[in-house]
C-alpha cells in the first residue's frame, strides 16, 4: 500500500453568501479531489475527525453553523451516516486521538464531554464565548480558550470521575496572561502534562507555556492580532496568522557564532514571564519572515513531512507554500466562493470511498470495507444519566507521577548509555577541538604571566636600587646639615 498524504477541509458559506458547504479530501500534491462529504457547514473550530487506526474506520464530526446539530460522517461513506442533536448550538468541537472523548464548548462559556454515548460531565467553564477546544496528543488533559482572554487546563481524570459529578469542576491551572480574546490553541508533542502550548490572541501576541511547571515561558509580540497559529511537529518554529492575511514564521532556535566554539544552536527565548519577543518582518539577519496572503486568512496547517505550509481564506482558496523558501507552490481553487473553515493533513485513509486498498486483505480479494469496520458511534445523551455512568467503565492512561530518588520526574530519565552516545556525537567532536583551543590558549597566557614576572622582578630589583640611592642621598644631607648646625652653635 502506498502512502499518500492528503489534505481535510471543511467549508462553509461565506458571511454574505449561502448554500451548503461540504468536506473535502484533496491530495496535498496535485490538489485532487478525492472524496467529498455534503450537506455540511460548519465554522472554524468546529470540525474534529479520527483516522483508520487500530482495525477500525475513521470519522468525522462536524458541528453546523447556528444549529445545535453535529453532523457524522465515515470515510467508507460518502452519505451523511446520521445527525446527532446536542444540548446547545457549539462554538467549537474537539476529539482526542482516538476517539474515545468528545469535548463541545458553546457561546456561553460552557464545556460538554462525552464518552462513547455518555454525557460525563458539563459545566460553566469560562465567563464568555468558548473560541477553542484542543485536547492533548496523549488524551489526558483539555485546553479551552475563550473571549474573555484566558485558557484553562482540564484534567480528564478529573472531569470523568464519578466521585466528583456533583461538584463544579476545576481547572488544573488557568493560563491568564492575554488581555484580549484568544482564538487559537496548539498543543505540542508528549505526555500530558509534559507537553508545551501554544496560544493565540488578537491582542498581537503568541504566548509559549510549560504545562508542567504552569507557567509562561515567553511571549511574542506581533505587529497584527493573530487570529490562529500552527506549530511545526518538531517544535522548532511556529506560524502566525492575522485575519488580514499576514503570516509570520517564528524560529525557536537560532545561530550563535563563538570566537573559540565555532557555531552553537540555542533555544528562543524561555525567560518567563518578563521575556517580550518582538517579531518583525524580517529576522536579525534579514531574512524575510512575513508572507503575504491577498485573501483574509481562517486557518493555517503544516504538511506531515513539515515542508509545506498551507492556508485556508475566507474566499475558499487553500494556498500552499513551501517552508523553507515561503515560495506558493499551487493553489486548491475547488471551494472558490465559499469559505475554508477547517484544514488538516493526514495520510489517506485505506477504507476512504472509492478509493479502497486491496492490499489490506492478505491472499484476499476481499473489500477493504469487510476487513476495516466502521467505528460505531451512536447519538450522545443530551443530559447527565447517572445510571449509565455508572455502569460503564472509562479507560484511560494516566499521566506518569514517579520520582526518581533525586526528586526528578521519571519521564525526563535519560539512560547512561543513551547519553553518553548523543554527547559522542553532539558534543565530544566540538568539545575536543574546543579543548585544544583552550589548551593553546593557557599555555600561551602562562607564557605571558612567566614574562610579567620575569620583568616585575627586573623593576622591583631597579625601584630597589634606586630607593636604597634616594635614601642613601637623604641620610647623607641630613647628616651633613646636622654637623653644619652643630658647628654653627658652638661658634
Amino acid at each position: 500500500m502506498i502512502l499518500q498524504e492528503v489534505v481535510l477541509c471543511a467549508t462553509a458559506p461565506q458571511a454574505s453568501g449561502s448554500g451548503s458547504g461540504a468536506i473535502v479530501l484533496h491530495d496535498v500534491q496535485t490538489g485532487t479531489s478525492l472524496a467529498s462529504f455534503k450537506q455540511s457547514s460548519s465554522a472554524p473550530h468546529c470540525t474534529s475527525f479520527v483516522e483508520t487506526r487500530d482495525g477500525q474506520g475513521g470519522f468525522i464530526l462536524a458541528a453546523q453553523q447556528d444549529k445545535s446539530i453535529l453532523n457524522v460522517y465515515n470515510f467508507q461513506k460518502d452519505q451523511l451516516a446520521f445527525k446527532i442533536v446536542l444540548p446547545e448550538r457549539p462554538s467549537c468541537i474537539a476529539l482526542d486521538h482516538s476517539g474515545s472523548f468528545c469535548a463541545g464548548g458553546t457561546t456561553q462559556g460552557r464545556i460538554y464531554v462525552w464518552e462513547a454515548r455518555i454525557l460525563y460531565n458539563s459545566w460553566d467553564a469560562h465567563y464568555r464565548h468558548v473560541n477553542v477546544l484542543k485536547f492533548t496528543h496523549d488524551g489526558a488533559a483539555l485546553i479551552s480558550g475563550s473571549d474573555d482572554s484566558s485558557v484553562s487546563v482540564w484534567s480528564m481524570a478529573r472531569i470523568v470521575d464519578n466521585d466528583t459529578q456533583n461538584e463544579l469542576p476545576t481547572p488544573y491551572c488557568t493560563l491568564s496572561d492575554h488581555t484580549l480574546p484568544v482564538k487559537d490553541i496548539v498543543c505540542g508533542l508528549g505526555a500530558f502534562p509534559t507537553c508545551r502550548v501554544l496560544t493565540a490572541s488578537l491582542d498581537h501576541s503568541v504566548k509559549l507555556w510549560d504545562l508542567s511547571s504552569q507557567s509562561l515561558l515567553t511571549t511574542f509580540h506581533f505587529p497584527k492580532p493573530i487570529s490562529s497559529a500552527v506549530w511545526d511537529i518538531t517544535e522548532r518554529l511556529f506560524f502566525a496568522a492575522s485575519p488580514d492575511g499576514s503570516i509570520y514564521q517564528v524560529n525557536l532556535f537560532r545561530q550563535r557564532t563563538e570566537k573559540h566554539a565555532g557555531q552553537t544552536i540555542e533555544a528562543v527565548g524561555g525567560a518567563g514571564v518578563s521575556d517580550l519577543i518582538r517579531v518583525a518582518d524580517e529576522d536579525s539577519n534579514s531574512r524575510k519572515r512575513l508572507i503575504t496572503v491577498d485573501q483574509p486568512i481562517t486557518v493555517l496547517t503544516i504538511s506531515l513531512t513539515s515542508s509545506l505550509l498551507l492556508v485556508g481564506t475566507t474566499t475558499g482558496l487553500i494556498q500552499i507554500y513551501d517552508i523553507a523558501s515561503h515560495q506558493l507552490l499551487r493553489t486548491i481553487s475547488t471551494h472558490k466562493g465559499m469559505s475554508i473553515s477547517h484544514l488538516a493533513t493526514m495520510l489517506k485513509p485505506p477504507d476512504l470511498v472509492g478509493h479502497i486498498s486491496l492490499s489490506l486483505s492478505v491472499g484476499s480479494s476481499a473489500d477493504a470495507k469487510d476487513i476495516i469496520p466502521m467505528r460505531p458511534i451512536v447519538p450522545f445523551h443530551r443530559t447527565k444519566d447517572s445510571k449509565a455512568r455508572e455502569a460503564h467503565e472509562v479507560a484511560m492512561i494516566l499521566p506518569v507521577q514517579d520520582e526518581t530518588p533525586g526528586g526528578i520526574p521519571s519521564a525526563y530519565d535519560y539512560p547512561e548509555a543513551e547519553f553518553q552516545r548523543d554527547y559522542a556525537f553532539f558534543v565530544q567532536p566540538s568539545a575536543i577541538a574546543t579543548s585544544e583551543a583552550s589548551s593553546a590558549r593557557v599555555a600561551k597566557l602562562e607564557a605571558e604571566v612567566e614574562n610579567l614576572r620575569e620583568q616585575l622582578g627586573k623593576a622591583k630589583g631597579i625601584n630597589d636600587v634606586m630607593w636604597e640611592t634616594v635614601v642613601q642621598k637623604v641620610m647623607t644631607q641630613e647628616k651633613q646639615n646636622a654637623s653644619c648646625t652643630s658647628n654653627t652653635f658652638e661658634s
